[in-house]
């Protein structure tokens, strides 16, 4: 029998590692700190969702946290009801709690002997809540007097894999370990029919909004349409990768969604007609649940990448949630006030540093990336369309819009001397050089990264040679990247270090190279002779930021294990290693070297006193 720790709080502020972290800037929208196990809208369209780990979160329609409820952190199974009003869990117990509030309402002990829970479901009107045993049971509970009400052994010696009623009430369908989905009469629990066809795992089960049709997901490549009592399938929906891991109906029956092992989900306009609709990417982990809002417009999507994300399902774009682009760019904007520029929300932020509001230009556009200009003329902005945007950093007007050949505009950095934007177009492998006053081409760098994907770029402090850095994830050569070295007044290759990174940066002085290898290893390399200096270990995931302090004294790195690393550059002794509560993607300094900026995978922006980052 299992006890859950239940501390409920009404706490919609972030656990943040203070004291260290002197300021917070934007709102971890839709982001989690653990993998997504549940999601369902309430009839106002606000979202709730349940991580594995037991946190129950209340969302606004546009991602901010309204309330945080810890529940308990034993369950292996999560199920919302029907509006969202109840959720039920289970290991070796059933437990019922209350949405709204985060109060555990009953725990339900099983008779003695009882195989553990597998597979959990509402009945459309919530008043019935049924639970699926490793054994093959499916126990049938009263979710009001929290009694046992019924019992059907279902899949006889096979763990039931998921539990579905019907919306109008008279049927529940059921699917096991045997590969076989049964259909059940809801009041009298006695068999309607048994469908055979899958030959993979069965994760999910869904009906119509009519009750007519059952759409069974499966690890055979396909989702597969019936309409009991009819014992065959009427359609089998093929388009799919490996496996089917859960579907949806939206209320309207318009749409089918399923969500596969690429991450991706497929919209379906018609299942019985297996008419397709969009595919929907973004995901890059695993999705474990879907749900469509009450008028059938949006769907929410969530699972191990800890985002919710939503979608217009009509126009098949994503709204809310991460934004269709690569890792969380900052920048610092020098000048009084001093302001940082995020790219983690659906636009372009940018505050002021002491006050911690937002000011011009803020609330820009979408973005890949953003960089100041060193005199703090400038915020460039590489976007997810075929445009860089040039902005007056001082009253917020658009200069210029640059055009790339193809989107999206990956990484945009400026020449020390504030007169020239670069930016790379990832999808030809082409490096740009914009003169900031007039909006012209001044340079064009072909295969910047030799033959590699562009997945940085670096100016020299001497204003004459550019770095750029990409993977080759085709392993040709027998390399897994490559940092290249041009002379950006000659656009003459210099030289060339056969090394993938996905971050690079120049000391202050120029005699250091640093580059986030992708070996989860920092490089730092002699600009002039490309020896390899130091190559620190440590970091247990992939590295996304390397930056040096202004003096030139320190180089930190910044990855997905959620630790910053400060290494002594003169010595290349470890100085410190600080764990933050999530990813951290990008980092850069106050141009005094006080402050330390994190930009982190959940969207927020930390400011961090690098003194006390130092101390040990």
């Amino acid at each position: 029998m299992s006890t859950p720790v239940t501390t409920p709080r009404e706490d919609a502020t972030p656990i943040y590692p203070l004291p260290l972290v002197t300021r917070v800037f934007g709102e971890p929208r839709f982001h989690t700190d653990g993998d997504i196990a549940g999601l369902t809208f309430d009839a106002e369209g606000r979202l709730f969702s349940i991580d594995e780990s037991g946190v129950l979160r209340h969302w606004a329609p546009d991602g901010r946290l309204l309330a945080r409820h810890f529940l308990s952190d034993l369950e292996t199974l999560w199920c919302f009801g029907p509006g969202g009003k109840r959720l039920a869990s289970g290991n070796d117990d059933l437990l019922i709690w209350d949405t709204g509030t985060g109060q555990l309402l009953s725990r339900i002990e099983q008779p003695a002997g009882s195989a553990w829970l597998t597979a959990l479901a509402f009945s459309a009107d919530g008043a019935v809540v049924a639970s699926g045993h490793d054994d093959g049971k499916v126990r049938f509970w009263d979710a009001t007097r929290f009694t046992l009400v019924g019992e059907v052994q279902a899949h006889p010696r096979k763990a039931v894999s998921a539990i579905a009623f019907s919306p109008n009430g008279k049927f529940v369908a059921t699917a096991g370990e045997d590969l076989t989905v049964r259909v059940w009469d809801a009041a009298t629990r006695h068999p309607v029919t048994e469908l055979k066809s899958h030959t993979d795992r069965i994760p999910a089960l869904v009906w119509s909004p009519d009750s007519a049709l059952l759409v069974s997901a499966g690890w055979d490549t396909s989702a597969r349409v019936w309409r009991p009592p009819h014992p065959d399938p009427l359609m089998l929906l093929n388009s799919h990768a490996d496996q089917v891991a859960t579907a949806a109906f939206s209320p309207d029956g318009r749409y089918l969604a399923c969500a596969d092992s690429d991450f991706d989900i497929h919209l379906w306009l018609d299942a019985e007609g297996a008419t397709r609709g969009p595919v929907l990417r973004g995901h890059n982990e695993e999705v474990r649940c879907l749900c469509f809002s009450p008028d059938g417009t949006k769907l929410a999507s969530a699972g191990a990448d800890r985002v919710v994300h939503v979608w217009d399902v009509r126009a098949g774009k994503l709204i809310a949630g991460p934004n269709p682009r690569g890792r969380h760019s900052i920048a610092v904007l020098p000048g009084a006030p001093l302001r940082l520029a995020s790219s983690g929300a659906q636009n372009v932020r940018v505050w002021d540093v002491e006050s911690g509001d937002e000011v011009a230009p803020t609330n820009l556009c979408p973005a890949f990336s953003v960089a100041a200009s060193p005199d703090g003329k400038w915020l460039g902005i590489g976007g997810t369309d075929y445009f860089s945007q040039l902005w007056n950093a001082a009253d917020g007007s658009l200069a210029h819009s640059l055009e790339a050949t193809k989107p999206p505009v990956g990484f945009v950095t400026f020449s020390p001397d504030s007169k020239t934007l670069v930016h790379t177009s990832p999808a030809d492998g082409l490096v740009w050089l914009w003169t900031c006053e007039t909006g012209q081409p001044d340079m064009i760098i072909v295969e910047a990264a030799d033959a590699c994907t562009l997945e940085t770029i670096a100016f020299h402090p001497d204003g004459k040679r550019i770095a750029c850095g990409g993977a080759d994830y085709m392993r040709t050569g027998e390399r897994d990247g490559a940092v290249c070295v041009w002379d950006a007044t000659t656009k003459e290759k210099l030289y060339t270090i056969d090394i993938g990174v996905t971050a690079l940066a120049f000391d202050p002085q120029g005699k250091y190279l640093a580059g986030a290898g992708l070996e989860d290893a920092v490089y730092v390399w002699d600009a002039e002779t490309q020896a390899t200096v130091f190559v620190f270990g440590g970091h247990q995931g992939t590295i996304s930021a390397v930056c040096f302090d202004p003096s030139g004294s320190y180089l930190l790195s910044g990855g997905d294990d959620g630790i910053v690393r400060c290494w002594d550059v003169l010595s290349g002794r470890l100085l410190v290693a600080r764990g933050f509560d999530g990813p951290v993607q990008s980092l850069a300094f106050s141009p005094d070297g006080k402050s330390l900026f994190c930009g982190n995978s959940n969207t927020t922006c930390y400011q961090v006193e690098f003194k006390k980052f130092l101390e040990e």
